[in-house]
């Protein structure tokens, strides 16, 4: 078996689904690929190299297949299918949304994917510059949303998952927080889709009337 930072990665990604990020260490990755320790330091030189090369991994995966908008689709539908795209590509793994964040992905697919985007946007009427500062606002709200999403999962508490307990929070004063006590269950839906996709189009939205 030939150890190249992809194995290294793909590896990884495997592993990560039993420990969380946590517990990736660059130990426990070697021990999966059954060598040492440093023989990984030749391919990775240290964890956030490795997280690179696994978000890297994860995104490749994500835009297989991304294509330009199809006839008669909009701008607005093709990106809310994209980020939705991004968030199911994280999803995949626990603790996805936590590696790909802040992470540095140099692989052709990410500059592909950065080109179809600007096209897209630059062809519904957006000035380069608008569309450069457009879209990253949407990736984020992506990224950011999923760490939370996973984040209710409560896989990094000790014991019980306050998050199961449902919203609002019976420590909650409603007399002293009616707005909040009215309005939490809203906040924390248990259809994460919807979620998702309210806040997507609330930032579309705001990307449209900048046209």
């Amino acid at each position: 078996m030939k150890i190249d930072a992809n194995l290294i990665a793909r590896t990884s990604l495997g592993l990560l689904n039993d420990v969380g990020l946590e517990g990736l260490t660059m130990r426990a990755v070697a021990k999966e690929l059954d060598i040492k320790a440093p023989a990984l330091y030749w391919h990775v030189k240290g964890k956030q190299e490795l997280l690179d090369e696994m978000a890297e991994v994860m995104f490749v995966e994500t835009v297989d297949g991304l294509e330009s908008p199809a006839r008669g689709e909009t701008w607005e539908d093709w990106l809310l299918d994209t980020t939705r795209r991004l968030r199911r590509g994280m999803l995949r793994y626990r603790d996805g949304a936590r590696v790909f964040a802040g992470t540095n992905i140099s692989h052709p697919a990410m500059f592909r994917t950065t080109e179809l985007t600007l096209r897209t946007l630059t062809d519904a009427g957006f000035s380069p510059p608008e569309a450069a500062r457009g879209f990253p606002v949407l990736f984020h709200y992506t990224v950011g949303f999923t760490i939370e999403e996973q984040a209710r999962l409560g896989h990094t508490y000790a014991e019980e998952n306050p998050y199961a307990r449902g919203m609002p929070s019976s420590n909650l004063d409603a007399s002293r927080y009616p707005l909040s006590a009215a309005t939490l269950g809203e906040m924390w839906r248990d259809n994460p889709d919807e979620t998702f996709d309210d806040g997507a189009r609330t930032i579309i939205a705001g990307l449209r009337s900048r046209l």
